[in-house]
């Protein structure tokens, strides 16, 4: 247990209290310097709810999914008494809304995706009054006032570089195509900023074109497609996100095989494989909507009182074209717009595809 590092009169939850945290292979602190919170434990079963945002690509109905699948697997159901799910769209307002709503009806636990990295404040505040768990994920804030879950996401930006800059081995100049990802929030934002420092830094000569995809196959691949039209051909190519829509516009378009950088969805390692060798050299990286069930878990432990990371680290699954095998890291029989990591060993976490695709991604008010 953490020593309280507060004393005299009670304070909003939860505490600032000195580490280790709990389960640490689980729930690994950012950095060295992250500090760590407690809560106040109570008995459950407990409630709750998740807030998302968008839901207009694929990658968010599979969390949705994960979060319905992950919730009925026994061990985590005998935590919860009632669980609800909503998203909200792109409004910070209608998003702050339903998350001050579950807070009054006397919900545990929030877990959400942030619409913004800033303007919520307010939320925060209204949960430490009513000791309420608000853990965002994904998507984060630009706050050290919530425990929060994520990846690396500029270290994933970086990872498009790195990857790009070995494939062009002594090249120095050339013109790049940057799908990113949905406007406005952490994610796309930071991806974005570390796939341009290591460009930059490379003091190359690099001519980058930049589009917009929302993350969803449909998108990026009618912006993908225009660009080619415009620009004929690129040196490189980065997606965030819709990577299966994105390469299938350029093989429609006869473009030809380029380095790339793109997520882990299942079409796009099936594609890849196909086209490995036909000279299609990519690496898939990949933003796990499992990532739901570790915010969810770490959200059931700081309602038992556990001492945890404000920030909470997860690593980042990475699979170049040569390493592809069929059933183990993508499924030839399973949709392309399912997205291939959802297993967790270290937390103990593992929903396997048919629990996933039997849960539908519906507001469950």
């Amino acid at each position: 247990m953490g020593l309280l590092m507060m004393t005299g009169a009670a304070v909003a939850s939860p505490d600032r209290v000195e580490g280790p945290g709990f389960d640490p292979g689980c729930f690994a602190p950012w950095n060295d310097e992250i500090e760590y919170l407690q809560w106040e434990p109570r008995e459950g079963p407990h409630k709750v709810a998740i807030v998302n945002g968008f839901v207009g690509n694929n990658w968010r109905i599979q969390m949705i999914q994960t979060a319905t699948a992950y919730a009925a697997q026994p061990e985590i159901a005998a935590q919860i008494e009632e669980f609800k799910v909503v998203s909200t769209g792109t409004d910070v307002a209608a998003q702050l809304g339903a998350i001050e709503d579950f807070i009054n009806q006397g919900f545990d636990a929030i877990v959400t995706i942030a619409v913004s990295p800033e303007g919520f404040d307010r939320v925060i505040r209204l949960a430490d009054r009513n000791d309420v768990v608000l853990v965002p994920f994904d998507n984060v804030l630009d706050t050290d006032k919530v425990m929060q879950v994520n990846k690396d996401q500029l270290e994933m930006g970086r990872m498009y570089g790195r990857w790009l800059l070995e494939q062009f081995g002594d090249k120095t100049e050339g013109k790049l195509l940057e799908v990113r990802g949905l406007p406005g929030n952490s994610v796309a934002r930071d991806r974005h900023l570390g796939f341009r420092e290591v460009m930059d830094a490379s003091g190359g000569n690099w001519d980058i074109v930049e589009v917009v995809g929302n993350w969803d196959d449909g998108t990026a691949q009618k912006v993908t497609a225009d660009a080619i039209a415009v620009h004929s051909e690129f040196d490189g190519v980065v997606v965030q996100g819709g990577t299966t829509g994105a390469v299938r516009a350029m093989l429609d378009a006869g473009h030809p095989m380029v380095p790339l950088a793109g997520e882990a969805e299942n079409g796009f390692r099936k594609i890849l494989a196909e086209e490995a060798d036909n000279g299609l050299k990519a690496i898939s990286i990949g933003q796990s909507p499992g990532m739901v069930s570790v915010a969810m878990k770490a959200a059931l432990a700081a309602l038992d009182g556990q001492v945890m990371p404000q920030l909470i680290s997860i690593p980042i699954p990475a699979t170049r074209y040569d390493e592809l095998e069929a059933g183990t890291n993508y499924w030839p029989d399973l949709t392309d717009n399912f997205f291939t990591v959802n297993e967790f060993p270290a937390c103990g976490v593992n929903i396997t595809a048919r629990e996933i695709m039997t849960n539908d991604a519906e507001n469950s008010e």
